[in-house]
């Protein structure tokens, strides 16, 4: 029977001879945290190959994702659907051993961790689904859902920023069932971090209510035995188990230096490697012994099947509550959804409310969250100007598990890598709120979000100038045009009530992360017909119709609306359209005959309108047409004199119209 420094060699040969085929990659971490692995995944880890996706498996994240090779290896010795013909594949096109572990694409991977520091926070996101679940579920005699997060970390993701926001707030809580793994090497890139990384990091966690275990041997086996057993004895802390090791750990000339972090070690060093390690066998080349010891499927089998008698006595005695968690583990809505959302719609239509879209927001979450237990909203610690916080929620606590609202705190970016983490995890849809501004601090979770294509509704208020007196700072110029070039995300800029309903609507329908721009300030109801209303879905509408071809198209979003309106009364004499845009995405995915039959192409006369970065909107006008947007920084003053100072007014646009009209860009 092989012993664990063979089973844990196997692990760093694998990665280094994959490494070293594709000229490309970083065989440090995976040389350095072998040994770790190999204790926790032959030990601890509750998984099983042959159903990645079991409901009630151990989490596992690398959140040092650079170290991917480490990862791959694991899945393929384990018995996951991974080739060693993808591990000789490694970061080549359309393989499923990526540079850097992608979800969806590689059986057993349970995030894309790429950013440093990301994945620790998408952990601490699964160990909040994972408690959340648990107290929403669980029944005395019927622990449905009980397993661990587990997550390796390196110095970068300690150096990141988003790790003080994520594990701060999981101390906070007290997420217990999250054991955390620092490769504690003292290198990076650039050399040795003793130049630029002197925290006190056990200080550090304890301070932020974390239970640290502190100086482990990483190559000491039966140290990270019982470090890992000490740490899953705590149940109301995280544990960060702190592992000292050392960088390419077995490579007799690189071991201990930056230069084995981000390179392929050579030939020389490869083979100088297999012989300090007592290594005969030829690249990729395991043997049966070890393919048999390290094997997780009968292990997974077994842990699922136990499971399954659970799972069963809990139909049995709890039918209401297993039909419940199988429709949202399994992603559905009630039955009922699609009347309630059109029960609030007919509200909207009969209120006809002039009211802030912010406010409209709230009143779709007051009539829905109630019929959609699986909603956990939150906000950056902005609840009160989101609007995010529904009536009748609770508050997710330490002390109170079963709640289903998140005080973030001042966290944009931790609260979005973690609101990616729970829908990774599953039986959830997670929603969180910030300033539009603050977009940019988050942006990168957001991406990934984008990326993964998860269920995420991230929710931006005080959309424009419109919030008026906070200044430039606080006023969103950029933000919406990067949002709209994030490719798989879907943006909505609602205009009144009616639209932001139907907006919510879709992005809960939709089940792919959706960003919503919402307004401070109050917008007036827009009259429409049923047809407009059924139209609002497609993205892009006529919401103002002339008779016969239009002269001029005028294109806006959000605020705008009522301004293009207002403007195109005004112009007398002239055919105006009037196409309300609150999600270009969606209008772009419409058929070209719709698209042609709202902005038909020989109608050349068009203006876009947003209070926002105007060169986006070039796609839809033309370079013959003419945008009114903002193409600088914003003033601190109340809101209607900043958007007269633009230009955001019915004179102006009125002025512009005609400036068109004039020079005869007509149809």
């Amino acid at each position: 029977m092989p012993c664990r420094n063979e089973l844990a060699n196997a692990l760093r040969i694998l990665s280094i001879d994959a490494v070293q085929a594709a000229n490309s990659g970083h065989p440090g971490m995976p040389l350095g945290m072998a040994d770790i692995a190999e204790v926790l995944w032959n030990d601890f880890l509750v998984h099983h190959p042959k159903n990645p996706k079991w409901v009630n498996r151990d989490r596992f994240v690398v959140s040092n994702g650079h170290g991917s090779m480490l990862l791959y290896s694991l899945l393929h010795l384990s018995g996951y659907d991974l080739s060693m013909q993808e591990l000789k594949n490694f970061r080549q096109l359309h393989s499923k051993t990526p540079g850097h572990p992608e979800y969806e694409l590689t059986p057993g991977i349970e995030t894309t961790t790429g950013p440093l520091g990301q994945g620790i926070a998408n952990a601490v996101g699964m160990a909040i689904a994972e408690r959340m679940l648990a107290s929403q579920f669980n029944q005395p005699g019927c622990e449905l859902i009980n397993h661990y997060t587990y997550a390796f970390l390196g110095d970068g993701c300690m150096m990141e920023g988003i790790s003080h926001e994520a594990c701060s707030l999981a101390g906070t809580l007290g997420l217990g069932k999250l054991i955390a793994f620092w490769d504690d090497n003292g290198i990076s890139i650039d050399g040795a971090t003793n130049g630029w990384f002197t925290d006190d990091t056990v200080a550090r966690f304890r301070s932020y209510g974390w239970h640290v275990i502190p100086s482990v041997d990483g190559h000491n086996a039966d140290a990270i035995h019982q470090a890992i057993i000490a740490a899953r004895h705590i149940a109301d802390k995280p544990t960060l188990i702190c592992c000292r090791t050392t960088i390419g750990q077995g490579a007799p000339n690189a071991a201990g230096s930056h230069h084995c972090h981000g390179a392929p070690l050579g030939e020389e060093e490869i083979a100088a490697t297999r012989k300090a390690l007592n290594w005969p066998h030829t690249p990729f080349e395991i043997p049966e012994a070890i393919y048999s010891e390290w094997d997780a499927s009968i292990r997974g089998e077994n842990a699922e099947n136990s499971w399954q008698k659970i799972w069963q006595k809990y139909q049995e005695n709890h039918p209401d509550l297993a039909k419940e968690f199988t429709r949202r583990i399994n992603h559905q809505l009630p039955e009922n959804f699609s009347q309630i959302c059109k029960q609030h719609l007919e509200q909207c239509l009969e209120d006809q409310q002039a009211v802030a879209t912010r406010k409209a927001s709230l009143q779709f979450l007051n009539q829905l969250a109630k019929h959609l237990p699986e909603f956990v909203g939150g906000s950056a610690d902005l609840s009160g100007s989101n609007l995010t916080n529904w009536q009748n929620c609770q508050a997710f606590t330490k002390d109170n598990p079963a709640g289903n609202y998140i005080h973030y705190g001042v966290r944009e970016f931790g609260m979005s890598a973690i609101m990616n983490g729970i829908a990774l995890h599953g039986g959830f849809i997670p929603f969180g709120g910030t300033f539009l501004t603050f977009y940019d601090y988050a942006k990168n979770a957001v991406r990934m979000a984008a990326l993964m294509q998860q269920h995420v509704i991230f929710i931006y208020t005080h959309d424009s100038i419109g919030l008026g007196e906070d200044g430039p700072t606080h006023q969103p110029v950029e933000q919406a045009a990067s949002l709209r070039m994030t490719p798989g995300l879907e943006v909505w800029r609602p205009a009144d009530s009616v639209e932001t309903a139907l907006a919510w609507q879709e992005a809960i329908l939709k089940a792919k992360p959706v960003s919503l721009l919402l307004s401070r300030q109050n917008l007036p109801f827009q009259k429409r017909t049923t047809q407009q209303i059924a139209d609002i879905t497609k993205g892009g509408y006529t919401l103002l119709e002339c008779e016969g071809t239009p002269d001029l198209i005028m294109i806006a979003t959000g605020s705008e609306v009522q301004l293009a309106c207002q403007a195109a009364n005004e112009l007398s004499g002239y055919a105006v359209r009037v196409v309300s845009m609150p999600c270009c995405e969606r209008f772009l995915a419409q058929p070209k005959s719709y698209q042609e039959q709202i902005l038909p192409r020989a109608v050349t006369a068009r203006i876009a309108i947003e209070a926002g970065a105007p060169d986006y909107w070039y796609r839809f006008v033309g370079l013959e047409g003419r945008v009114i947007g903002i193409n600088r920084f914003g003033e601190s003053a109340p809101a209607k004199e900043i958007f007269e100072f633009l230009g955001f007014t019915t004179e102006n646009v009125v002025k512009v119209a005609k400036q068109i009209l004039t020079i005869g860009v007509t149809s």
